[in-house]
């Protein structure tokens, strides 16, 4: 893939794009409450534009392990505000939700991309998106977020979360969804153990024969608390590395808290990479 349709925006792949993420919620598992408040989730996305966010990622629901849902109202009290503040803006915003109506409102309301971690499963979904100029980006997710962890298993993890995320792309396909309009995430934590989430990240570049462009989410993750002992607001230096990782290994876009670390160490990745 050489570019990503996202609403208005044509965004070039040539390098890994940077999604900062805005979290409205009190409970998120690395920044629950911080920017529960519209007018600071405001200010700490221009924030992450500042330091260098190529794309936003406004979420009303927590989906960390154990998250109970939030209700349609609640969801859209959360985020509509923020995304019209923000819509319009010089980089896309897209907007993390699980339900088909409140697709469409935000869609209505300015946003660039819908990231289900469904895949556009829900009745209704793939309707919602293949009607709009919008991007989505289709997650693997084995459960619920609030019974995912539970002793998760796979014969091949990387063949299974490939093979479910090709079918996905082929149902988007049908509703009407072109390629250049998908991103796939493999679903870092979302139904996988440590075990299963390195085996991932090791196999990532395979992900490339999907045919459309590739996110990684693994910022500030359980993972890497397990890797590095670190607490979840101590997880800064073990997520870029891990951003990194993925970019080298064919990440078209890595999903991030911390971007103007992420920036830095992409920067000199690619000076070293591209010399010219």
């Amino acid at each position: 893939m050489s570019f990503l349709q996202c609403g208005k925006f044509k965004l070039s792949l040539e390098r890994p794009l940077i999604m900062g993420v805005v979290n409205v919620t009190p409970d998120s598992f690395s920044d629950g409450g911080q920017n529960f408040d519209t007018g600071r989730a405001i200010e700490h996305a221009r924030r992450l534009i500042g330091e260098g966010a190529d794309l936003l990622d406004i979420g009303g629901e927590s989906t960390r392990p154990g998250a109970a849902p939030v209700d349609l109202a609640e969801e859209r009290r959360r985020v509509l505000p923020v995304l019209q503040a923000l819509a319009g803006g010089k980089v896309p915003v897209s907007v993390d939700t699980r339900k088909p109506e409140f697709m469409r409102e935000a869609i209505a309301a300015g946003a660039d991309m819908v990231n289900d971690v469904g895949a556009l499963a829900a009745p209704g979904a793939l309707e919602a998106v293949a009607s709009s100029a919008a991007a989505v980006c289709l997650m693997h997710m084995r459960g619920e977020p609030g019974t995912m962890q539970a002793d998760p298993s796979y014969r091949d993890v990387a063949r299974e979360v490939r093979d479910y995320l090709a079918g996905r792309i082929a149902e988007a396909e049908r509703a009407g969804i072109r390629r250049d309009r998908i991103v796939a995430d493999p679903g870092f934590g979302f139904g996988k153990n440590l075990d299963h989430n390195l085996a991932l990240l090791r196999a990532f570049a395979t992900f490339s024969a999907l045919g459309v462009a590739v996110l990684a989410g693994l910022s500030r993750k359980a993972m890497l608390g397990k890797i590095t002992g670190r607490a979840v607001g101590d997880r800064v230096h073990a997520s870029v590395a891990a951003a990194l990782i993925a970019a080298q290994n064919g990440a078209h876009i890595v999903r991030v808290h911390d971007v103007a670390a992420t920036r830095d160490a992409l920067a000199v990745w690619q000076a070293v990479k591209n010399p010219n």
